[in-house]
């Protein structure tokens, strides 16, 4: 298994635990006032003042939906935390799967969907694996297909969301250099279809799998970006844009939310920025806000793959999937 994919890999997980207190926060004062420099493990606390999960609801149509059990009561309620009972450390429910898709992958030395899909139904209809309060739309709109009695394969969306991404750097490194670079790219695609079949995310998503394998044999992250990223980020915009505040760019030129379209780019340019700074790269993710949980899986995986050892933060638990 190949070093530097494993590094990305973590890189991913600890980015997602470091963020996860101070996920989807829009206000960054309020970001500030309630959690200081996030430069270490922090619990999750209510009240969250950005908190929209009032605004969303998911009705179980079967125990085969079931996903959110006794956690469906706080859907609907002002001020909640999405991740409120997670402890300092810990991974949200993406990066979970993430690590459950890497461990499944290195021990079976392959990639099937069928076996995939099986895993990913049992754990999430398992009502002692997850504790994670939100579950984002393509997990609620998959377990509704499955609920009307749907094969596995067709129950996924097009879902437009950056959280396609989490176990992107998981895949890569379970599946390691041993394969061709096309036939990563080949199983990534399929795999991120399964639940995210959106151009964007698919696109995104090799972009992603193109920049690691560009890391993997040696290639600069900067020059790997230029190369690989074109498509998402201009380099020299980003030159330009490092002379300000990461509040003037992150909000202001890129959105500092879920949607592909601008959390790529986002993503993008913040690795480019603290190319050669793994620690400096996902403390300014997280201080950031906004879904800096799923931007996670690209800073963190490319700075994690671009250093030459990971910092982990002080506090907490182990991060689900932390290779020691």
């Amino acid at each position: 298994m190949n070093e530097l994919l494993q590094k990305a890999f973590r890189g991913a997980q600890i980015a997602d635990a470091l963020a996860m207190p101070v996920h989807w926060y829009y206000d960054r004062a309020a970001l500030r006032r309630d959690y200081g420099v996030v430069d270490r493990y922090l619990s999750p606390r209510n009240p969250h003042p950005d908190s929209i999960l009032w605004r969303s609801n998911y009705e179980a149509l079967n125990e085969r939906g079931d996903i959110l059990r006794k956690q469906v009561k706080y859907w609907g309620q002002r001020n909640i935390h999405y991740h409120q009972f997670l402890k300092a450390g810990e991974n949200t429910l993406n990066f979970r799967l993430a690590a459950e898709l890497f461990q499944l992958v290195s021990v079976a030395g392959h990639y099937s969907p069928d076996t995939w899909l099986a895993l990913y139904i049992d754990r999430m209809l398992d009502p002692h694996w997850n504790r994670d309060t939100y579950a984002e739309e393509y997990h609620r709109a998959f377990f509704t297909h499955y609920a009307e009695g749907r094969a596995p394969e067709k129950c996924g969306i097009v879902d437009e969301h950056i959280g396609g991404l989490s176990t992107v750097p998981a895949l890569v490194a379970a599946l390691g250099p041993s394969l061709p670079l096309d036939e990563i790219r080949q199983t990534v695609r399929r795999h991120v279809a399964l639940t995210h079949a959106h151009d964007g995310v698919l696109q995104a998503a090799d972009t992603l799998v193109r920049l690691l394998f560009a890391l993997q044999q040696g290639v600069p992250l900067r020059d790997a970006l230029a190369k690989e990223a074109r498509d998402w980020l201009s380099i020299s915009e980003a030159k330009s844009l490092a002379e300000k505040d990461d509040e003037q760019v992150i909000g202001v030129r890129f959105s500092s939310a879920c949607y592909i379209a601008e959390a790529m780019p986002a993503a993008l340019y913040l690795a480019w920025k603290y190319h050669d700074d793994f620690k400096a790269g996902i403390v300014a993710n997280s201080m950031l806000g906004g879904d800096s949980c799923h931007r996670g899986a690209v800073v963190g995986s490319l700075l994690g793959a671009a250093s030459e050892e990971l910092w982990i933060p002080p506090g907490g638990v182990v991060p689900s999937g932390h290779i020691t």
